[in-house]
C-alpha cells in the first residue's frame, strides 16, 4: 500500500460531505475489519492480512457530478449538504482534477453573462439543476454535460454557448440532458450532442476503452487500471469467460487478445453504445471472440450455470437475484466478482460458498474512493474439487 501524500487543508470542510475521511490514509478501518471478518467465517483466513491497493490521493477524480443552485448573479456549484438540498459550493476542490474545479469556475461566469436561473428544488423552477464533468487523462480536457429542468435543449442553448466560449481551452465535448422531472435523479432522458466527440476514450491494459457521457466510468482512473491488472492476471489463456455488468468493457475488452470468447452482458444503452466504440478498434481477430448478450445480467443467468469463468462487475446494489441463485445453484469453475457495494459483497459472498462448492481463494482491497468509507473489494472464488473429481482431473 503506497501511503497518502500531505494535503492542504480543504477550504470547505465542513459543509461539504464529499471527503469525511479527508487527510487520512488508506481505506476505512472499519470496512477493512468487516473484510478480515469475512475472509475468517469462510475459512480464508490464510488471506490475512489483506491485500490493499492504494495510491496518494489529491486531484486523483476525473470525474465529478456537481449540483447547481443559488441566484444567476451568485450561482453555487458543488455538494447537497448533509440530509439537505442546500449547496456546498466547492470551487477550491483539493481531490477534483483541476480541470473540474475551472469549469465550474467556467459555468458561473456563463451564468451570470446569460442570466440562466439555477435550479430550485421546492417551486421546482429554475433552469440550470447540474454539471456532470468528466476529464480525459490523455488530453486533460473535459467532457462536459449540462443537465437542465427542461424537455427540451433550446431554453439552455445560450448558457451552453457561453459555457463553450468560457472553457474553450478545456473543452472535450458538451453536451445537454433534460431532467424536467421532480426527481433526485441526476441525469434525466432527454439528449443532446452539442460539440466534440462522441466518447472520452481512456488506455486502460494497453486497449482504448470508450466513455460517453450517459455510461459509467471509474472516477480515480489510476487506481482503476491496476484494478484492471489483478482481474487480467486471473484470465488464463485460451478462457472462456462470460462478463456480468460488463460497462464499456473497461475489464474485458483487454482479454479479447489471449481469450477464446469473451461474453459482454450488459443492459444500459449507452454502455452498450461506448463498448461497440471500444471493439471497433480491435482487430478483426479480437473482435470476432466478442459476443455481445444486452438486457439485464438476470436475464442471461442461465449462462452462468458451470461456465468456465464468471466475471462480476454489478452496481452497488449488487447482483441480480436469477443471476446469484444460479452462481450458487450451480457455480462456474472459477469466479471473479469486483464489488462497488461493501454490503452486498458482505451478503453474497457467504451464499456463493454455501454449498461447499465454490470456496474464496483471494480477496484484495482497493481504495478507490479515498477519504470516504466505500472501498473497492476484488475477489476470486474457484470450484472445489471433491476426490473424485481430483482423480478424473489426473
Amino acid at each position: 500500500m503506497e501511503a497518502t501524500a500531505a494535503l492542504e487543508a480543504c477550504p470547505h470542510r465542513p459543509p461539504c460531505p464529499g471527503c469525511p475521511r479527508y487527510g487520512e490514509a488508506g481505506p476505512d478501518a472499519r470496512a477493512l475489519e468487516q473484510l478480515a471478518a469475512l475472509a475468517r467465517e469462510l475459512g480464508a483466513a490464510e488471506l490475512l492480512p489483506l491485500q490493499v491497493e492504494s495510491l496518494p490521493a489529491g486531484g486523483h477524480r476525473h470525474r465529478a457530478r456537481l449540483m447547481l443552485r443559488g441566484r444567476a448573479s451568485s450561482p453555487k456549484i458543488g455538494l447537497f449538504q448533509e440530509g439537505t438540498h442546500r449547496i456546498a459550493d466547492i470551487p477550491h476542490c483539493r481531490v477534483h482534477h483541476p480541470a473540474i474545479n475551472q469549469i465550474a469556475a467556467a459555468a458561473k461566469r456563463a451564468i451570470r453573462a446569460t442570466g440562466a436561473a439555477p435550479y430550485a428544488d421546492r417551486p421546482h423552477a429554475g433552469l440550470l439543476r447540474a454539471l456532470q464533468i468528466a476529464v480525459e487523462r490523455a488530453s486533460g480536457r473535459a467532457q462536459v454535460v449540462v443537465v437542465a429542468n427542461s424537455p427540451r435543449a433550446e431554453p439552455a442553448l445560450a448558457f451552453c454557448e457561453a459555457l463553450a466560449r468560457e472553457a474553450a481551452p478545456l473543452l472535450h465535448s458538451l453536451w445537454w440532458n433534460g431532467n424536467p422531472e421532480r426527481t433526485n435523479a441526476i441525469l434525466g432522458p432527454h439528449w443532446q450532442h452539442l460539440s466534440g466527440p462522441e466518447s472520452v476514450r481512456e488506455e486502460l491494459g494497453g486497449v482504448g476503452v470508450h466513455f460517453t457521457p450517459g455510461a459509467f466510468g471509474q472516477s480515480h482512473l489510476e487506481l482503476a487500471a491496476r484494478l484492471g491488472d489483478s482481474v487480467d492476471g486471473w484470465i488464463p489463456d485460451g478462457a472462456d469467460a462470460i462478463e456480468y455488468y460488463a460497462g464499456s468493457g473497461a475489464l474485458g475488452l483487454r482479454w479479447l487478445a489471449r481469450a477464446r470468447r469473451v461474453v459482454f452482458n450488459e443492459r444500459s444503452p449507452d454502455a452498450l453504445r461506448a463498448l461497440a466504440l471500444g471493439l471497433a478498434e480491435r482487430p478483426e481477430a479480437e473482435r470476432a471472440r466478442a459476443e455481445l448478450a444486452p438486457g439485464a445480467a438476470g436475464e442471461h443467468a442461465e449462462r452462468a450455470r458451470a461456465a468456465e469463468l464468471v466475471v462480476l462487475d454489478p452496481p452497488r446494489r449488487g447482483l441480480d437475484a436469477a443471476l446469484l441463485a444460479a452462481l450458487c445453484d450451480d457455480p462456474p469453475r472459477a469466479l471473479i466478482y469486483a464489488s462497488c457495494g461493501l454490503d452486498s459483497f458482505l451478503r453474497e459472498a457467504p451464499q456463493l460458498v454455501a454449498s461447499g462448492r465454490l470456496r474464496l481463494a483471494e480477496l484484495r482491497v482497493f481504495d478507490l474512493f479515498p477519504f470516504t468509507a466505500h472501498v473497492e473489494t476484488l475477489a476470486r472464488f474457484e470450484r472445489v474439487l471433491h476426490p473424485s473429481q481430483h482423480r478424473s482431473a489426473r
